[in-house]
């Protein structure tokens, strides 16, 4: 009995410290698939992207890559075979910060960059912060009142 206890204690305290990223050791599987450099590369976007995003954000792997979630999906990143990606999870976003991506190709929704060199750590704040307020905006207007 003491031992299911003890062991609950554990697993629930694990829970509690792992709560704001808690789909964190599916990211890690992900990324361990990823070959150098490119798996050093999103280990750095995903620290920039955890420094950025508000309490409360969730980690998780959607539609089989990485992703953080705020009230709904937040960021997302990914690396494919010649380059890496950020997914803001809005166009919006992409024009909003024209100037901030002229030296980067995008597209609908989609940020690329070279396998080996992260985007600029400025960069990605300022996106997740972004991302977040319109999440937040979101969600209030929705609320009743």
């Amino acid at each position: 009995m003491k031992k299911t206890t003890k062991t609950a204690r554990q697993s629930s305290s694990k829970r509690s410290s792992a709560k704001q990223f808690s789909g964190s050791a599916d990211v890690r599987k992900y990324l361990a698939k990823v070959p150098q450099p490119a798996r050093t590369t999103l280990q750095k976007i995903r620290a920039m992207i955890r420094s950025a995003a508000p309490r409360g954000a969730t980690e998780a792997v959607s539609y089989g890559i990485p992703a953080f979630k705020y009230n709904g999906m937040l960021v997302a990143y990914a690396a494919f075979a010649n380059h890496c990606s950020f997914f803001p999870a809005s166009g919006e976003l992409l024009q909003e910060f024209a100037d901030d991506l002229k030296d980067y190709p995008c597209s609908k929704g989609t940020i690329r960059f070279a396998v080996g060199k992260p985007l600029p750590a400025a960069l990605v704040k300022k996106l997740v912060k972004a991302r977040a307020a319109k999440n937040e905006a979101k969600m209030k207007a929705k609320k009743p009142g």
